[in-house]
């Protein structure tokens, strides 16, 4: 079993969140139920990857002088997409503000030599938007995971 088909995010408000990921930051979405009151909502996406972190170091990627405190106001879960290009991360961030993210962490340039940042969707849950020089991407544009 080295797949997974979906990850779920419960949210506290659906029409938001439609709005949100759909009509601001362009998601393709498939919506069953009345758009006004969703009883589920799908993502039309490519594939996805995960990835492990120790929490404690993810919560000072997050925000390093204000780390969210794992248990009440963070999952340990984040979200990421990996962009082609440094202005593509930045299109990102412009698209996820205008959306009504809240930004946690510009895109910089991190220890690892990329350039990532994070923002909270309006339920709370982390993305992180990054980019590595060395990265390469499939025909389906998902990140190429494979040894150094």
């Amino acid at each position: 079993m080295n797949r997974l088909n979906l990850i779920t995010l419960g949210v506290k408000d659906m029409v938001e969140s439609l709005t949100f990921y759909r009509d601001g930051l362009g998601f393709e979405v498939f919506v069953y139920g009345d758009e006004s009151s969703p009883d589920v909502i799908f993502f039309n996406n490519a594939g996805t990857k995960i990835s492990l972190f120790q929490i404690d170091r993810l919560v000072k990627d997050i925000n390093e002088e204000n780390p969210p405190q794992i248990g009440d106001s963070f999952s340990g879960i984040t979200l990421a997409y990996n962009g082609k290009s440094r202005e593509e991360v930045d299109e990102v961030f412009v698209l996820a503000e205008k959306a009504g993210a809240k930004i946690v962490k510009k895109p910089e340039v991190v220890f690892w030599g990329g350039y990532s940042g994070y923002f909270q969707d309006p339920n709370g849950f982390y993305w992180e938007a990054a980019y590595g020089d060395s990265w390469e991407f499939d025909e389906s544009d998902m990140l190429i995971i494979s040894e150094n």
